[in-house]
């Protein structure tokens, strides 16, 4: 496999795809920050009226349920259904699943009524949406036993799209071939909301490659850079300076730094 996804971030800032956002009240605005500064357009749209019309122009979709209520639900289902219309990706953060019913039955509603392209969680948010065994601590990751790229590659085949789980390494796997990316930093764990941020990068890069394994590695190795470049100027124990960072280096990587950064390891398999 070609190492091409390395350099997704410049077809991103020369497409500026159109990432519409159907993301929680915490972290509305961080997240249009980022994709504004990576080089995507961010639009933030929740009315029923309007969110068919909005994921019709859009180049990708996505739904984040990190603060549910039932009208962005349904909101999201006819978004997601509009999207899949066009055959315009649709990625979804399904936040804290396993913490309450509600929240797991709700991934699971999602799931059977939008063709989702791409489930970007932890690895408790994924395994409960499979029906694994995994602690959950709110719409934390917990504790949990097994093998994260096994999770991957069986909840990408069970559920038939690229799953993309986060942790100290990134696993993305389609079912058939993996990738994991070792970039990143513990303080992304510190900042509200750098995980909804990361499902937006998904779904800009997904704007503009169809090879969703790809978009979603590429989107991996690109975050990971731009923390470690973040750290680098700030260190590891300034939250606040942190997150200011990450929104500057999400302008200033380039794919020459990613390249430079990048701990990629793919594998690809048949059977499991």
């Amino acid at each position: 496999m070609s190492h091409e996804f390395l350099t997704l971030i410049d077809r991103v800032r020369e497409k500026t795809p159109l990432v519409h956002n159907m993301t929680n009240v915490v972290v509305t605005n961080f997240v249009a920050n980022g994709l504004l500064a990576l080089g995507a357009s961010p639009v933030m749209a929740y009315a029923k009226e309007e969110v068919a019309d909005m994921a019709s122009i859009a180049n990708a979709l996505v739904l984040n349920i990190g603060t549910l209520r039932e009208p962005e639900v349904e909101a999201m289902i006819i978004a997601g259904k509009a999207a899949n219309e066009k055959g315009i990706p649709v990625v979804l953060d399904p936040v804290g699943a396993g913490a309450t019913p509600y929240r797991t039955n709700t991934v699971k509603r999602l799931l059977s009524e939008v063709n989702v392209s791409i489930l970007r969680g932890n690895a408790a948010e994924v395994a409960n949406v499979i029906g694994e065994e995994w602690q959950t601590r709110g719409v934390d990751v917990g504790k949990g036993k097994g093998n994260i790229a096994d999770l991957a590659r069986i909840s990408a085949r069970k559920l038939k799209m690229t799953v993309v789980i986060t942790g100290k390494d990134d696993v993305i796997s389609n079912g058939e071939e993996s990738i994991s990316i070792s970039n990143g930093h513990p303080l992304l764990t510190k900042v509200t909301g750098t995980g909804c941020l990361f499902s937006s990068v998904v779904g800009a890069f997904a704007g503009v490659e169809t090879n969703y394994l790809l978009a979603a590695a590429g989107a991996s190795a690109f975050y990971g850079a731009v923390a470690e470049r973040a750290i680098f100027v700030t260190g590891d124990q300034q939250v606040g300076s942190f997150q200011i960072e990450l929104l500057n280096q999400l302008m200033l990587t380039s794919s020459a730094d990613v390249i430079d950064l990048a701990k990629v390891s793919i594998s690809e398999v048949t059977t499991i």
